[in-house]
């Protein structure tokens, strides 16, 4: 069973195995992120947020001419530094929506992904693209930064590979990608939706406490001295017996190791 929901700007489709399909609407061809598309996931993804049955979300745009391809520029050319202000505040709570969120969140990266396309990708636990994916953050081209969430492509990739892609405004191909570490796998463009459903679904049999504590350990090794992160893996460890999931995915592991064993001595 299927629960669909839709507003004019975002589709949210939940399986009975709690993968979540959150669609960018009515955006154009190229997925275009204005105030209107922004208010609309961050809302979706306030419902996602709420509600246990979700395990994993698939963030996506339509059709495969893009991901994202950027920030509405027609709507940013109007700006003045006030309400630059506002716009960019509004796309950095949708960004942050994601990264924070309990669940993971898997990018569908088919084609175009730039701009404020690839901060909103960035911002996703794990990006699978397609080998015909462009990405890139050609913001210094049309006389502005890139910000918010383009803040973790250092962290990403390193700082000489983000100092290239920022400062030369560059789009790199699908490989090269990979290559840099901006996405996790890359796939032909017609074993795209198979390998992320496969990857999905497989987050989807884990337990949802484990891998909400796994997420956030991972934020919080981003900022966190690497002493302290390891210190307090400790204490996390500990935590991770009090939900009960250890016992049942390890008694799981045991008696089915138990039963192989039997049948090889029969």
């Amino acid at each position: 069973m299927t629960t669909t929901t839709w507003q004019h700007h975002a589709g949210l489709e939940i399986s009975e195995n709690g993968v979540a399909t959150l669609s960018i609407a009515n955006a154009g061809p190229l997925n275009i992120l204005g105030t209107p598309v922004i208010q609309a996931l961050c809302e979706a993804l306030s419902h996602i947020e709420s509600n246990d049955a979700v395990k994993v979300v698939i963030l996506r745009g339509q059709g495969d001419k893009a991901f994202v391809a950027g920030a509405d520029i027609s709507e940013m050319a109007q700006l003045d530094e006030a309400s630059a202000m506002t716009f960019i505040d509004g796309l950095r709570q949708l960004c942050e929506a994601v990264r924070t969120l309990r669940v993971p969140v898997i990018c569908r990266l088919p084609g175009w992904c730039l701009g404020g396309g690839l901060e909103l990708a960035l911002a996703c636990d794990l990006r699978i693209a397609s080998s015909a994916a462009m990405l890139g953050m050609p913001e210094v081209k049309v006389g502005i930064p890139s910000i918010i969430h383009a803040a973790l492509l250092p962290r990403l990739v390193g700082g000489s590979r983000a100092a290239w892609l920022l400062l030369t405004g560059e789009v790199i191909d699908a490989d090269q990608s990979l290559a840099y570490g901006v996405v996790n796998r890359v796939v032909p463009p017609d074993q795209l939706d198979a390998e992320i459903s496969r990857v999905a679904n497989s987050l989807a049999e884990l337990g949802a406490e484990v891998i909400a504590q796994q997420k956030r350990l991972l934020r919080e090794w981003q900022a966190e001295p690497l002493d302290v992160s390891i210190r307090n893996g400790v204490r996390e460890f500990g935590a991770a017996f009090n939900t009960g999931e250890p016992q049942k995915y390890m008694g799981e592991f045991l008696r089915e190791k138990a039963a192989r064993k039997a049948d090889r001595s029969g």
